[in-house]
């Protein structure tokens, strides 16, 4: 008999006076599409589990539990009769626990772990609340929906990760669908990081399992997103390449360095492991990766020295995570949405700091990638064949949301000596809410009659920009105050390139002294 496909569903049908236990819980249909099963769920158990026990029937694969009507029910069974588990949604069993990421100790990391894998499932029908997945046999897994597996790194504590909560629910407000929380944690923790990264393969294989079973039951690749932190990042690049690169997308969040740099891309995370491969790169000089390994990737502040992370060692542990943990926070600040950070195509991140690179006209008529979870929709530009990698760069805030707000500073100056110096400013607008550099220019040579651009964050965002503040310095502590003569000055939005430009003619700035004018439109 051929194996029943089967499509199970959780709607409780409560209207009226009906009874909000009554649920229709699962429809199984053979090959040649004949309902064998359907039926509300109240109502209907006591006669299947008749049917399962009727003479001359083989139960011996076939196990089914009955709780009262109050507690839902479900109904497991081989591949002759029904292989998924149908349950009530509303009802669940009181005594129900919730099984958890494997927490560890130091001692655990100073002896090293054997590997396990728990796979834990979370829905937007149990959000806090795991179910651990043993195969798809499951009470909310819809394999018809996306799915987004979350594949941590190298754990030296043994702690859990601080951001899995966060992300977590985020996810779950961004988009219906399943998350599977992938613990390889007994594994992970070892003092050995070697160690750790010999296991990465072996839970790539585990989560091939899963997905050819999820595929065999109606899943697609291409609905499937791979969350990687660190060493997760080449895991989940591991399971893309088992499948061709036919996954939808793998996100790869500073992936793991060590013993993985001058490796081929088969041994780790490359461009051709799924439809779309994007990747934040926020501790290059450290346990992060430098190089371009998707088809999109973001170098936060140049990908080194993240702004609020410790610069001494004598920070303890959050000298060594800090930047490499900023990649997290800064994926979970996308997904809030309470700012879009803005990146920027460049060849270097010293001429994208020097203002070569502040245009957006590649992606036409799109604007610039933003960062994050909603990097895909420049999907369709990106992987273009012909399409060369694409490394973006910007700078952030040193806490969360992150986000500055930049803007090009076009300036020609008229002094006959040449000279050399940098410019802080301040916005105001006419509430006299102000907005002060973050991200400082870089120091230019000013020359007359030449047009010099610099780039420059803030801290806010101003709708109307009513005064502006300039302070030229050359950084010279003796000697001489110099002046600087500005022929023209033009301010343009990076983040809002739609506002009108601003400008100020005719401007005499005395070193170190501050400057205060009311711009016009350009």
């Amino acid at each position: 008999m051929p194996s029943p496909s089967c499509l199970w569903k959780q709607d409780c049908l409560v209207s009226g006076n009906a009874d909000p236990r009554r649920c229709t819980c699962c429809r199984c249909s053979n090959m040649a599409g004949k309902p064998t099963f359907q039926g509300n769920c109240s109502h209907e158990h006591e006669e299947r589990r008749q049917e399962r026990r009727s003479p001359g029937s083989d139960t011996s694969h076939v196990t089914t539990h009955i709780p009262a009507p109050v507690q839902g029910w479900q109904v497991e069974a081989n591949a002759l009769g029904l292989h998924s588990i149908c349950h009530s949604v509303l009802f669940s069993d009181p005594g129900e626990t919730c099984p958890a990421f494997t927490a560890l100790g130091f001692w655990s990391a100073l002896i090293g772990t054997e590997l396990k894998v728990k796979l834990l499932l979370y829905t937007r029908q149990n959000p806090t609340c795991a179910e651990e997945l043993h195969s798809t046999a499951s009470k909310y897994l819809n394999v018809t929906k996306k799915t987004t597996f979350i594949v941590h790194g190298y754990r030296f504590t043994g702690s859990a990760p601080v951001w899995i909560p966060d992300l977590l629910h985020l996810l779950l407000s961004a988009e219906d669908m399943n998350i599977i929380l992938v613990d390889w944690n007994q594994g992970a923790t070892t003092l050995i990081y070697n160690n750790a990264s010999r296991k990465c393969k072996r839970v790539a294989e585990i989560l091939k399992k899963l997905i050819d079973e999820m595929l065999i039951n109606g899943a697609s690749l291409g609905s499937m997103h791979m969350i990687g932190v660190s060493l997760g990042a080449h895991i989940s690049g591991f399971v893309g390449q088992m499948f061709g690169g036919a996954l939808g997308r793998i996100t790869g969040l500073d992936p793991a360095g060590p013993l993985y740099r001058g490796t081929p891309p088969s041994e780790r995370l490359d461009p051709t492991d799924a439809q779309f491969v994007d990747v934040i790169h926020s501790d290059t000089d450290g346990l992060g990766y430098r190089e371009a390994l998707g088809h999109i990737d973001f170098y936060p502040n140049g990908g080194t020295d993240q702004p609020g992370c410790p610069l001494t060692i004598f920070s303890g542990l959050q000298y060594f995570k800090c930047d490499h943990q900023r990649s997290v926070f800064l994926f979970l600040s996308s997904l809030t949405r309470s700012c879009n950070i803005t990146a920027y195509p460049c060849d270097s991140y010293r001429n994208y700091r020097n203002g070569k690179c502040t245009s957006c006209e590649t992606f036409w008529p799109m604007p610039c990638p933003i960062l994050g979870y909603y990097a895909h929709e420049w999907k369709s530009y990106l992987t273009q064949q012909s399409h060369p990698v694409t490394r973006m760069f910007f700078d952030t805030g040193d806490k969360e949301p992150f986000c500055i707000y930049h803007y090009s500073v076009d300036i020609i100056t008229w002094n006959k000596d040449t000279r050399r110096g940098t410019f802080s400013i301040v916005l105001a607008d006419e509430t006299g809410k102000k907005a002060e550099t973050k991200v400082n220019p870089e120091a230019a040579t000013f020359q007359q009659y030449n047009q010099i651009t610099l780039l420059t964050g803030f801290d806010q965002d101003l709708e109307n920009v009513e005064k502006i503040s300039l302070t030229f310095s050359t950084g010279s502590v003796i000697g001489p105050k110099f002046k600087l003569r500005i022929l023209q000055m033009r301010f343009q939005s990076l983040t809002n390139p739609e506002r009108p430009q601003l400008c100020r003619y005719d401007l005499v700035l005395m070193e170190n002294t501050q400057r205060t004018f009311k711009p016009i439109p350009c």
